[in-house]
């Protein structure tokens, strides 16, 4: 019988090299072996202006219960799916602006079995005002503005996403009704 664990080993490490390719050619956070444009990421990442965190990272060592609401403008009459798909996008928004900004917070919502309550608006003037109370209490938001191209008209303000403690949330969306 023929002994090819010699073969075996070069195959392993050609595997192992190509998975190794692989994650570094498509992952945004190795920044070993990623280039973009000509320029190592980690020269790219060091060029971006870095963001202060947002202030409930702090919170999320001292407070248990985190929630996510989602504020509907009721005004613009969206079908179903279309407000799924507007929440969706608000969801991601908030979420992939806290991903670097507020890890803590975040971590703490997902161990609280991430929480959604969806509530309604009846104006853009009135979200904006939301808007401004919740950054007044320093929760992050997020506004997600519609391309469009389907139901409404391109640009329109649609959804807000609003993160943090429970009881500080409900300050600010806590006289809304559920959609």
């Amino acid at each position: 019988m023929m002994d090819f664990s010699w073969l075996s080993a070069i195959l392993l490490g050609a595997g192992c090299l190509a998975f190794g390719y692989c994650i570094g050619r498509h992952c945004p956070t190795c920044l070993f072996f990623s280039k973009r444009g000509g320029k190592n990421n980690a020269v790219v990442k060091a060029n971006k202006k870095v963001k202060e965190p947002f202030e409930i990272e702090k919170l999320a060592d001292i407070l248990e219960d985190f929630k996510m609401v989602l504020v509907v403008r009721n005004d613009l009459k969206m079908g179903k799916g279309k407000i799924a798909a507007q929440c969706s996008h608000a969801t991601l928004g908030l979420y992939k602006k806290l991903l670097n900004r507020a890890p803590k917070a975040l971590n703490r919502w997902e161990m609280c079995a991430q929480p959604k309550v969806v509530v309604k608006i009846e104006s853009e003037e009135d979200m904006l005002v939301l808007q401004e109370r919740a950054k007044s209490l320093n929760l992050p938001t997020h506004i997600t503005i519609d391309a469009g191209r389907t139901q409404i008209a391109p640009n329109s303000r649609t959804v807000m996403a609003i993160l943090g403690p429970v009881e500080v949330v409900d300050d600010v969306t806590g006289g809304l009704k559920l959609l």
